[in-house]
């Protein structure tokens, strides 16, 4: 697996697009605070850590709006051999209603976040 985080979003579109109620992902503490993240933007319904030892994983709980999946796209905008990174003045508005997320120094946290906390940094992905 190349890149874990586009892993983690596209689990996730697939998984809703598939009509399931919830999808199982290897466990990272960086995959967590994202999640955490789309929990609190009210892109999936709950966030659970399971296992133990090695055999941690995440099991999402997906939501749904009247039976249409609410993750309708994702796009990567940092990847591995391209970073960007974003003073708090140039945070990107989001586009079709959709959520930035980007890592801080304060942690993961939508750039609505970030634009409260007066903070910048890297841009992770775009959903909508």
């Amino acid at each position: 697996m190349a890149d874990p985080i586009s892993d983690l979003f596209i689990r996730i579109k697939n998984a809703q697009k598939a009509g399931k109620e919830s999808v199982q992902i290897p466990y990272s503490k960086f995959k967590h605070e994202i999640a955490k993240v789309l929990e609190r933007g009210g892109w999936v319904k709950q966030v659970e850590r399971k296992g133990k030892r090695i055999r941690k994983f995440l099991e999402i709980q997906l939501g749904y709006k009247d039976d249409q999946p609410k993750v309708g796209g994702v796009k990567m905008i940092s990847k591995p051999s391209r970073r960007l990174y974003t003073s708090r003045q140039n945070l990107p508005r989001p586009h079709h209603g959709g959520m930035v997320i980007l890592t801080t120094s304060k942690g993961v946290m939508s750039s609505k976040e970030a634009l409260q906390a007066k903070l910048g940094g890297q841009l992770i992905a775009e959903i909508w």
